[in-house]
Parts: structure tokens; C-alpha cells; sequence
């Protein structure tokens, strides 16, 4: 059978060092090139092992001053549910407001072609979200619609009109599309610097990426989103009933 890499056991002796408590929270790491030298290692191995720990939330690395221990944060949960409306953070913690800005036809991408089943460089609407709790962000969220279907309605402005921040269903429904069908697919990713930004952790902190995008009866997608979750202070639970049959 294969060996594993090395790093992987130099990760897991510096973890166990850390959950014995050898260096206090908030203390800084010996320099990878002293952890290379102790464990008879390449700078390169030391440096994976301890992205490994930072992507565990174990550490944290801090531009030109070195790697440090994190200090423990709670991550509140976030219920993803397909029968209790609509989804959104539930539980202490639940995302109490929002800012918002939609710009009307911006190109579709290729990428965001082939999820709305529309021809790239179609005219899309599209959405920028933070979602704050208690004055702290918690989630951001950009959504695509295609402009093609609202042009010309009250609704075509997620945050305007006379269904303001009801949602993408209610909307829909009042213009005569029914919506049928949630898909989400969840990926982790790293924070971008912008992101990193407006999320208050460190770029290339691990974050949970959610496309999501809704269906009509017809399966026409209405619209679709990339919602950004930072994993080190928020986890995601997925709910929904048991098929009876």
C-alpha cells in the first residue's frame, strides 16, 4: 500500500503537542524552518503540515510574523431545511439583517450561463449579500437572475418594490412562476482576500461554498447563487423529512 505523505505526520505530532498544551492559545509556533530541523524534514513538508492545522482551525498564520495558535471560537449553527420555508440561519446566531446592492444587466459568465440554461452574455440581474448577526457578518451570498425574466415587473430588484426581501419564491410566484425545486451543492473553498475583507478572517481561511439554485415546474432555473459560510465560527446542518414509503 501506498506510504502517506510525510507532512501528514508531522501535522498530527504538532497537533498532539497542541492539544497537550505545550504552547499556550494565542503563542506563536517555532519557525518552520526550526520545526523542519526537528523533525528531520524539508521546509516544504513543514509548511503542509501546517496549512493542514490552519485549515483545521487550529492555527493561524499572520503576514511576516509567523503561525500562531487560534484562539477557540464557537461555531453557531446554521439549519439548511427544505420544509421550514425558507432557508436561513436558524438557531443563536440566525442572521438578523442584511445589506444588499443589485446592479440590472451584467453579462451572464459562461459559468453562470450554464447554470441559468442561458446563453453567455445574456443580461442577468445580479445580487451582493452580507448577512450580519448582531452587527457581525456572518454570510455572503451574490445571486443571478436572468433579467429576461423580470424585466418590466415590480419584482425585478430583489431588495425594491412592493416584495422586498420576501425572497425569491414570493417574488416568482407573484409574477406567475412557480417555484418547485431547491438544489444546493456544498464545497469547501478558501476565503478570497475581498471576501476575507468583508467576512473579518484571514484570506485563505476555510470557507464553505454553497451553489445553490432554484427550479420552476418546468425545470427552468429562476435563479442561482454562490453563498460563502466561514467555517471557523459557523457549521451547517442539512434537515429534511425521511422518505416514508
Amino acid at each position: 500500500m501506498p506510504r502517506p505523505a510525510p507532512y501528514f505526520a508531522v501535522a498530527d505530532a504538532l497537533r498532539a503537542r497542541i492539544l497537550a498544551g505545550e504552547w499556550a492559545v494565542g503563542g506563536r509556533l517555532p519557525s518552520r524552518a526550526r520545526l523542519a530541523e526537528e523533525y528531520g524534514v524539508g521546509r516544504n513538508v513543514t509548511q503542509r503540515a501546517v496549512d493542514r492545522l490552519i485549515a483545521e482551525g487550529l492555527l493561524e498564520g499572520r503576514a511576516g510574523s509567523g503561525t500562531y495558535l487560534r484562539t477557540p471560537r464557537e461555531r453557531l449553527r446554521m439549519v439548511r431545511s427544505r420544509y421550514r420555508g425558507r432557508a436561513v440561519p436558524e438557531e443563536r446566531g440566525r442572521a438578523n439583517s442584511w445589506d444588499a446592492h443589485s446592479e440590472t444587466g451584467v453579462p451572464a459568465s459562461e459559468a453562470i450561463a450554464e447554470r441559468l440554461a442561458i446563453a453567455p452574455g445574456d443580461l442577468c440581474v445580479t445580487t451582493h449579500y452580507e448577512f450580519l448577526a448582531d452587527g457581525r457578518p456572518v454570510q455572503l451570498s451574490q445571486s443571478w437572475e436572468p433579467l429576461a425574466l423580470t424585466d418590466g415587473t415590480p419584482v425585478m430588484l430583489p431588495e425594491r418594490g412592493p416584495l422586498a426581501g420576501r425572497g425569491v419564491v414570493a417574488r416568482m410566484r407573484s409574477i406567475g412562476v412557480q417555484v418547485e425545486t431547491v438544489v444546493e451543492l456544498p464545497r469547501p473553498a478558501r476565503a478570497t482576500p475581498a471576501q476575507a475583507h468583508l467576512l473579518g478572517i484571514g484570506a485563505g481561511d476555510l470557507v464553505l461554498l454553497i451553489e445553490r439554485t432554484l427550479y420552476d415546474t418546468t425545470g427552468r432555473p429562476v435563479e442561482t447563487a454562490d453563498m460563502v459560510i466561514p467555517d471557523g465560527c459557523r457549521e451547517v446542518v442539512y434537515e429534511f423529512k425521511a422518505d416514508a414509503r
